[in-house]
């Protein structure tokens, strides 16, 4: 790249096809028109230049730059980096101020690949910038931005960060929510209007998602054996005959290893995937699988009327996403979930009420 600060005087007596491919370091306004910083001289542009500093028109000094051989405008070179980074879900809008925005094509959950992408940004002067992994997000909604600082940049450099997103690839995107099934399970001696306020807690929530939701088998009894014999025959029914993708499970706490919910999903051949997740308020809900359905339990029934880390869950539940221990891992940043960080749930879940802070949730 080649850089001057020419004067009126010394531009007049460059030839103008000169100018044709130089690029504004700085705006500059002529008679007519504003040429913003970053702009590439056309034919055209190139001769209104040269014609105003011939004329006296132009009163104050240009910046140009030349670009190399191998040199990319920051326009292009955003674009063939947001190119190679997007994956399913998100559209790119055209470049405005050298910045390409990424915009979520339906309602889902944004997925980031962390480590890579912090690999591209410490690229120099490579720099993408995204909402959360695992925020909830909206169609139309602006989630990832990629720009480049100067307005060339060397094509090798482009090069090594367009490698990393491919081979890493996809660095972004939206999965969108599934129809699925859910079910639910109380372990919890509940009816009447505490019974309604589950239901309804947990209908909203799944329906707000686009799932459909089948109700509540309610299997509490006062003698373990009993208790376990019924959370079995609950399972069985939802996950065994039905088939529903997803039970959300009131009333068994993570830190409860006798429950007797746990031995049934055991003797069902299912098992316990997480316990405890790194967020709050909601740190003692547990992730299950039994077969290919998954469960998420928290240890009250009346949480899923709540606001809790079970909000940023079920959206990922809800698009079909199998969920792991170590795929839950990453909710610990941003996992101290004030009433601030309310934008990374579902909509539904922004102005619910959070749970008493009295209780071990």
């Amino acid at each position: 790249m080649r850089a001057a600060r020419l004067s009126p005087s010394e531009l007049a007596a460059l030839p103008a096809t000169e100018l044709v491919g130089a690029v504004l370091l700085a705006p500059l306004r002529l008679a007519e028109r504003q040429l913003p910083k970053g702009a590439r001289l056309d034919a055209e542009q190139a001769s209104a230049v040269h014609g105003a500093a011939r004329s006296g028109a132009l009163a104050q000094p240009v910046r140009l730059a030349w670009p190399g051989p191998d040199d990319v405008h920051e326009d292009d070179a955003a674009s063939r980096l947001a190119i190679a980074l997007a994956g399913g879900g998100v559209e790119l809008r055209p470049p405005r101020q050298s910045r390409i925005d990424l915009v979520a094509r339906w309602d889902g959950v944004l997925h980031v690949r962390v480590e890579p992408l912090r690999q591209l940004d410490a690229i120099d002067p490579l720099e993408v910038f995204t909402l959360y992994h695992g925020q909830a997000v909206e169609m139309g909604q602006v989630v990832c931005s990629v720009k480049v600082a100067p307005h060339l940049v060397p094509g090798a450099v482009l090069t090594e960060g367009i490698r990393i997103a491919r081979t890493a690839g996809p660095l972004v995107e939206v999965r969108p929510y599934r129809a699925l099934e859910v079910g639910a399970i109380a372990v919890e001696a509940i009816g009447g209007r505490a019974l309604e306020r589950f239901e309804t807690g947990a209908r909203s929530k799944v329906e707000a998602l686009g799932s459909t939701f089948r109700g509540t088998i309610v299997v509490a009894e006062e003698d373990p054996e009993r208790t376990r014999a019924a959370a079995r025959a609950a399972l069985e029914s939802l996950l065994v005959r039905d088939r529903v993708d997803v039970v959300l499970v009131g009333g068994v706490s993570a830190g409860d290893p006798l429950s007797p919910f746990y031995a049934a999903l055991e003797q069902l051949g299912g098992s316990v995937l997480r316990r405890g997740v790194p967020a709050h308020p909601g740190s003692m809900l547990w992730l299950g699988r039994l077969g290919r359905g998954q469960l998420l339990g928290l240890p009250q029934c009346g949480m899923f009327s709540l606001a809790t880390a079970a909000d940023l869950v079920l959206p990922r539940l809800l698009t079909g996403e199998a969920l792991t221990a170590e795929s839950l891992a990453d909710l610990g940043h941003g996992g101290l979930l004030v009433k601030e960080m309310r934008f990374r749930f579902p909509r539904y879940a922004r102005e619910l009420a959070s749970p008493d802070p009295n209780e071990r949730a």
